[in-house]
């Protein structure tokens, strides 16, 4: 079992941006940004959201993954 959200964290490595960076975009706070990164936190669909619109994207091409 993958721990957190790894396409998230790519995606999030890929642009650059720290927690810092992602939190300061989503007017949320560091340690509650790292949070939903590592599954820490329940993510609710309108965060998804929210993260997938910095990214341009949608919330599935971040959060869904296919079955193997």
């Amino acid at each position: 079992m993958v721990n957190g959200y790894p396409k998230l964290t790519k995606i999030r490595k890929a642009k650059q941006y720290s927690y810092d960076d992602m939190a300061e975009k989503l007017k949320i706070s560091k340690c509650f940004y790292w949070q939903i990164e590592h599954k820490k936190r329940r993510l609710y669909y309108d965060m998804a959201k929210n993260i997938a619109k910095v990214f341009d994207l949608k919330p599935d091409d971040i959060f869904y993954e296919k079955e193997k």
